[in-house]
């Protein structure tokens, strides 16, 4: 049976700021390099020699995935990069530091920015500082101003149907080194997670979550690789 390892990508320097980051191309911090690091031991512990790692265009999922591979001895692992592994697009809320945001709108409007399933920030206006329409890595694209996770989803699912999915069912293990809300939605995707309940599922930051699937690709076991930094998952059929 193939397994497949999502891993978020380390502490990055937004993260340590509290701001909100989206696509906002920030790096790791030192503790998010030594994170990476770990959780390629952690790979290694495990025996997990995946055939291809998948990857956002960030910099932050996709040092993470050459350091953990490097840390596990992976080097020679093919990476194909999409952009529609990107952490989900935080609209307008993009660059904002968190507390000060809460303090500006309310902390129960943010709370549903942030948490609700279906429900975005208001729109990144266009012509700013984070506006990404220029990057050449978007270019011929059409790209969001602000997404929810439900539509985050929406444009993780066409990929992993056309990328990621046929190489699980021809039985390779696979990596995924991405975001807590694209690997959010593809938790919800194999483990059939109900609208209300997805948001409450946190992905830890640099611990390779393993999932053993069957033929149909639903999860016939899951672990966190650090059990001392584990999370609580969905239950598994």
């Amino acid at each position: 049976m193939p397994r497949l390892i999502l891993l978020r990508h380390g502490q990055s320097q937004w993260n340590l700021e509290n701001r909100f980051t989206g696509w906002v191309d920030v790096d790791l911090t030192p503790e998010g390099e030594a994170q990476a690091r770990r959780g390629g031991e952690l790979i290694a512990g495990a025996d997990f020699k995946p055939t291809v790692m998948f990857t956002s265009v960030l910099t932050r999922a996709k040092r993470t995935g050459a350091l953990a591979l490097q840390s596990a001895g992976l080097t020679g692992v093919p990476v194909i990069e999409d952009w529609r592994l990107n952490e989900r697009h935080y609209g307008g809320l993009t660059g904002l530091d968190k507390a000060e945001t809460a303090a500006k709108h309310g902390e129960d409007q943010v709370k549903v920015w942030r948490r609700s399933y279906d429900v975005p920030p208001p729109p990144l206006a266009p012509g700013g500082e984070w506006d990404f329409n220029a990057d050449p890595r978007y270019a011929g694209q059409t790209i969001p101003d602000t997404e929810s996770l439900k539509t985050t989803l929406d444009r993780v699912l066409p990929y992993w149907n056309e990328a990621i999915a046929p190489r699980l069912k021809a039985g390779e293990d696979v990596l995924i080194t991405a975001h807590g809300n694209s690997l959010r939605a593809i938790v919800k995707l194999l483990f059939d997670v109900p609208d209300d309940q997805i948001v409450g599922v946190e992905i830890p930051t640099g611990n390779p979550l393993e999932i053993t699937l069957g033929a149909d690709l639903k999860p016939t076991a899951a672990r966190y690789l650090d059990e001392g930094r584990a999370q609580a998952l969905p239950p598994v059929a």
